[in-house]
């Protein structure tokens, strides 16, 4: 292993030259090389799937090790993950669930699927030890702060639970000596994402309390409240919160802390919240310039426009986090769903999915 990655580090040494880049142009040296030794790139970030697990029946855990492009991740932050399927990429945001501090710079990602799920299917279906992903920088502001906190709950749903796995398992690793206190909720116990790792973890950390709860393992099952928080760590009033799961969860938390005049908890949300369009007070045109196509603006964002319109834009996520559906505005003025925050400025790039027009834009579609 430490040949391999000296000879890696050589070869990449040699894909920085001039002569090597003016040989590739006008493809770039990274087109040619992924070819052959998909690892060994010059700029782009690529993984290797070392290990696969399945959790439940509608998981998969993959450990990836990723190529020396990789600048490494701040436990809670996101990655975007490009799969090949059928000869084409397709990508998606995940939050690895490994420590910051995992041995080798491993990262651990757990994919939870849905029938809709293309790239999550796929990669528990067809994932296996060797196969080549790939990575963006690891990015995001749901991070645990430095200094730690004194105190910390960490509170997750679903799929929610990869990115305060991370946290914990980073503050564990450093050996944080406050107290930490962990709610996760899940359908049932037989499809609780890492039910063995917190069974393992307070026994080694006696400042650590885990409580799980599972919203339909029997009918009237409690969602989410004080006494959960509680439980978790006491008096909750004092602890930094960090909260990650499905939108009622975070809406129910925020009330939560809001009714109790406490400091917002820092939330990470994997689904869209629901969202009002104004539909009928939209005005002006949207054009696609590339396709030469133009319909009046129904007020809906961009993403559903184009596709409104005959079009079939590259996107993934459809929450402004994956950047698949990047495009360049030639002009006018859009809205963010999400922030509210409005662009005008020509030739940008746009995430058409959390985009609304406000007024007549013309896209590069």
């Amino acid at each position: 292993m430490v040949g391999a990655r000296v000879s890696e580090r050589l070869g990449r040494r040699v894909l920085h030259s001039s002569l090597v880049e003016a040989l590739a142009y006008p493809h770039g040296v990274d087109r040619y090389v992924e070819l052959v030794r998909p690892l060994l790139l010059r700029d782009d970030v690529r993984a290797e799937v070392t290990a696969v697990a399945h959790q439940t029946p509608r998981s998969v855990t993959l450990t990836l090790r990723a190529n020396d492009n990789w600048r490494g991740l701040r436990a809670g932050q996101s990655v975007n993950v490009s799969v090949e399927i059928d000869g084409a990429w397709h990508t998606r945001p995940y939050s690895p669930a490994g420590s910051e501090h995992a041995a080798g710079g491993e990262l651990e990602l757990t994919v939870s699927t849905h029938p809709e799920g293309r790239v999550s299917r796929y990669l528990r279906e067809h994932a296996r030890p060797g196969m080549i992903v790939g990575l963006t920088q690891a990015q995001g502001e749901f991070v645990l702060p430095d200094p730690r906190p004194e105190r910390v709950l960490l509170i997750s749903g679903g799929s929610g639970i990869t990115p305060v796995m991370a946290m914990l398992r980073t503050l564990c690793d450093e050996g944080f000596d406050g107290e930490v206190g962990f709610v996760n909720f899940a359908r049932s116990r037989q499809l609780a994402l890492y039910r063995d790792a917190l069974e393992r973890l307070p026994v080694r950390h006696e400042r650590l309390q885990v409580v799980r709860g599972f919203t339909r393992a029997r009918a009237g099952a409690a969602r989410f409240g004080r006494g959960h928080a509680r439980a978790a760590i006491g008096d909750y009033a004092g602890a930094a919160t960090f909260v990650c799961g499905p939108p009622a969860l975070i809406d129910t938390v925020r009330t939560v802390w809001g009714q109790d005049g406490l400091q917002p908890p820092l939330v990470e949300m994997f689904t869209p919240p629901a969202q009002a369009f104004d539909t009928a007070g939209a005005r002006g045109n949207v054009s696609f310039a590339l396709s030469g196509c133009t319909a009046a603006n129904s007020g809906l964002p961009l993403l559903e426009q184009a596709e409104d319109a005959g079009l079939a834009p590259e996107h993934g996520c459809r929450m402004g986090i994956c950047n698949t559906c990047s495009t360049r505005k030639r002009a006018g003025t859009v809205r963010n769903i999400f922030t509210g925050v409005t662009s005008g400025a020509a030739d940008e790039q746009i995430r058409i999915c959390v985009s609304v027009p406000v007024g007549d834009v013309e896209l590069d579609l």
